[in-house]
């Protein structure tokens, strides 16, 4: 009986355990975007995390003869990042991001999580940013 409780409680677990993988920890997708960074902060109560929102702009909307703005909400894991990101508000970034198919309140609110920068340019002048 021993045994079948341990072989239960065994196969129980790996099976919590592949579930948590699957849900937190596979990537479900990779990607690009780009538009203007709206806003980038550290906040949380237990975890500080960085959370940011990009502005896209140009879709088309649902209704005719008006232009829909659409926005990306993210999360940054990196320090290095979001340094970089900090110092970016109001210029238009590419940014490449993982998404996963739950959030973790360590990793930031968002499914979304930026793990780098592609390019940054001032709308003001036109050029690339370097860092």
């Amino acid at each position: 009986m021993k045994r079948f409780v341990f072989i239960l409680v065994s196969m129980l677990l790996l099976i919590f355990a592949a579930f948590f993988f699957y849900r937190y920890y596979f990537v479900f997708g990779r990607g690009a975007k780009a538009g203007e960074l709206n806003f980038f902060v550290q906040k949380g109560y237990v975890w500080k995390t960085y959370e940011g929102r990009l502005i896209q702009t140009g879709f088309k909307p649902q209704n005719l003869g008006g232009v829909q703005s659409n926005e990306f909400q993210f999360s940054v894991t990196d320090e290095r990042i979001a340094q970089k990101l900090m110092s970016s508000s109001g210029k238009f970034l590419e940014l490449h991001y993982r998404e996963y198919l739950g959030a973790l309140p360590w990793r930031g609110y968002s499914t979304f999580i930026v793990d780098s920068i592609i390019s940054v340019t001032d709308p003001a002048t036109g050029k690339r940013v370097a860092f």
